[in-house]
């Protein structure tokens, strides 16, 4: 029997290349050193300091797979995914900044942007101007393409009417991937995706959502009256809107389930910390074979909705579907998150019901998992239809 030879085998999921690995462990560092100082105080002002923001630019974190013709990384959404998973160990909602910018705006303006777009907007985006993507509508959560904004032809462009509503990144975004129907008649065939900036006349930001988690992510409405967006800032053909939206969208779960195992993971490592040195009945917790269960239990969770998300982002890297792959990871991960996180609160008795530990805010980071970029529901439809077709 000849041994086998590793040259030919694929490297395993969890293995990271050398890039990859030096990659991580800046962002890992960075988390440490920039994010967490300013967990606490970015979650009372309910806002992402814009110092830390500019550590991301730093880092290339606000571009990561845009070509370095375009002040990007030139990275895959294997970094990204990397990127979103580490800061997210720290907090879910500095590493949502990052995750949006790349997933949900950078994506579309590069795929679908004509070669003047590009030029314009792209290097402006990896030097920090920060991205939001506007679909979904106050009467249209899950049936997103139900659109009630309007987009009609003008002289040199279109008037949007409107609103948005659930807008992450919307209190400081500067440039909005907006969907509107400019073809009620058509359906989803109807929809055109535009490219609207801040300030633009008409165009006004509402209020921002007070929310159980993610609270220094600035969620907010957005208001279009009358609002000229001209020719130039149509974002691909027009009618294309619907493609556009869920092309995007697929990339966006990778993101949501990397943020979702990096919150699991940070809630794990503070528990099994904590159990390490709590002691009770003259012995330290993590000696009891029962709460030894509870912690492997989800310690093979984590490891199995890692495994689903880095497989997806390497499938998207290497040029393949993933809208069933995307939907199982973002399904997967949310759901054990939820798990995992609760699982950590209860770990840590009294004190994981307080402020003065960390896992509390895990557990409430988590819960938007299964609600954002599609509920659990929205994912199993889209799973259930790629099995049974």
């Amino acid at each position: 029997m000849t041994a086998p030879n590793f040259e030919l085998s694929r490297p395993p999921l969890t293995l990271l290349s050398e890039e990859e690995e030096l990659f991580r462990a800046a962002v890992a560092d960075l988390a440490e050193t920039e994010v967490r100082p300013r967990v606490r105080a970015m979650e009372d002002a309910g806002r992402i300091d814009p110092a830390l923001t500019a550590k991301f630019v730093e880092l290339g974190l606000m571009g990561i797979e845009l070509p370095e013709e375009h002040g990007g990384a030139g990275g895959s959404l294997m970094m990204v995914a990397i990127a979103v998973e580490e800061l997210s160990k720290v907090d879910a909602s500095a590493a949502i900044q990052v995750d949006v910018q790349n997933t949900l705006v950078n994506y579309p303006l590069y795929r679908y942007g004509n070669a003047e777009q590009r030029a314009r907007i792209l290097p402006r985006m990896a030097a920090g101007a920060i991205g939001a993507y506007a679909l979904s509508e106050p009467g249209s959560g899950s049936d997103a393409f139900g659109l009630a904004t309007r987009a009609e032809k003008t002289d040199g462009g279109w008037l949007l009417n409107g609103s948005k509503a659930w807008i992450t990144n919307g209190g400081e975004a500067e440039v909005f991937v907006v969907f509107a129907n400019t073809r009620p008649d058509m359906g989803y065939k109807g929809i055109t995706a535009f490219i609207v900036e801040r300030g633009a006349a008409g165009f006004t930001v509402g209020k921002k959502e007070h929310k159980l988690g993610i609270c220094a992510s600035s969620t907010t409405s957005l208001h279009f009256e009358n609002t000229f967006v001209s020719d130039a800032n149509v974002l691909g053909e027009v009618g294309t809107g619907y493609k556009i939206a869920i092309e995007t969208l697929n990339e966006g779960r990778i993101g949501i389930g990397a943020q979702m195992i990096g919150v699991a993971q940070g809630a794990l490592s503070a528990a099994v910390a904590h159990l390490k040195e709590r002691k009770q009945f003259g012995r330290a917790l993590a000696e009891f074979q029962g709460i030894q269960f509870q912690v492997a239990q989800a310690a093979t969770e984590l490891e199995a909705a890692r495994l689903m998300v880095y497989n997806a982002a390497r499938l998207k890297d290497a040029g393949q579907d993933i809208a069933r792959e995307g939907a199982m990871a973002k399904l997967y991960s949310s759901q054990m998150a939820e798990r995992a996180t609760s699982l950590c609160v209860e770990l840590f008795g009294g004190y994981g019901y307080t402020r003065e530990y960390p896992v509390e805010k895990f557990y409430r980071d988590a819960k938007i998992g299964t609600i954002y970029e599609g509920t659990s529901n929205m994912q199993l439809q889209t799973i259930a239809k790629a099995v049974l077709r």
